[in-house]
């Protein structure tokens, strides 16, 4: 891999990711181009959700985690004693495999939780923001006549666009993306995938996936992780076609994971 450079957006270096004396992640030293789409790919249970979740210090909120290396936000460690991590967490935003709207609030208090954290935007603007979060997860149309119904009322589909919604309301840098649509059907996930083309243009995604053919689809750039480490990273259209490695061209032809 390139060496870290404290200009790019989001990096990591050597970061190694723990449960107690267990390495989930070892080592991985990974760069994330400002507004791409960089897919993590992988075998079940090689460490991608956990390494997603470093990326915005929810790993340590785990039952004996905890992490060493850095992840570089801006050139600053996000692990520095003097960081916030929920000034982190507002910073790099986050989607959930499962659509996870909050049960008893409306659509219009879901995307608005995020803003009411700090209480930074003063009330005034919050509907302008909500209404500007949910045309940025093409969710507006659809929605803006029942803003003030039950979130859960909305298809999966709808749900899991609404937490995009939420998640990108604060107007975070990066955005997070674990296996979004794995519990939707064929439409809701290519809905998320043409959203994710459009959402790149103003933040940094990065997106774990156990699908191939849709990290093909939508990444710019795939890292692939073996057992905890990074085995080969690149342009998404590089390493479909012409991986460097054996066990890289193993895993995309189906020979193993």
């Amino acid at each position: 891999m390139a060496p870290v450079d404290a200009t790019l957006l989001l990096a990591t270096d050597r970061l190694t990711a723990l449960f107690h004396r267990h390495a989930a992640v070892k080592e991985v030293s990974l760069l994330f181009p400002s507004n791409t789409v960089t897919a993590i790919i992988g075998p079940s249970g090689c460490g991608k959700s956990t390494l997603l979740r470093c990326l915005n210090r929810m790993h340590e909120l785990s039952d004996g985690a905890w992490v060493t290396g850095k992840v570089l936000l801006e050139g600053v460690d996000i692990y520095g004693g003097e960081v916030d991590a929920v000034q982190v967490r507002r910073r790099v935003g986050m989607v959930f495999q499962r659509p996870t709207p909050f049960p008893t609030m409306s659509i219009f208090d879901n995307v608005a939780a995020g803003l009411r954290v700090d209480g930074r935007l003063p009330t005034s603007q919050v509907a302008t923001a909500v209404e500007r979060a949910l045309q940025q997860a093409a969710l507006w149309d659809e929605v803006k006549d029942r803003l003030h119904t039950s979130a859960v009322a909305l298809s999966g589909g709808q749900q899991q666009r609404l937490c995009i919604a939420r998640a990108v309301a604060p107007q975070p840098d990066v955005l997070l993306l674990d296996e979004p649509t794995a519990s939707l059907d064929p439409a809701g996930t290519q809905r998320i995938e043409e959203l994710c083309h459009e959402l790149k243009r103003r933040y940094t995604i990065v997106i774990v996936t156990h699908n191939m053919q849709q990290a093909a689809r939508v990444s710019d750039y795939t890292a692939f992780l073996y057992l905890g480490q990074l085995i080969e990273a690149g342009r998404t259209r590089d390493l479909f076609t012409k991986p460097r490695l054996e066990q890289t061209e193993a895993y995309l032809t189906g020979r193993f994971g």
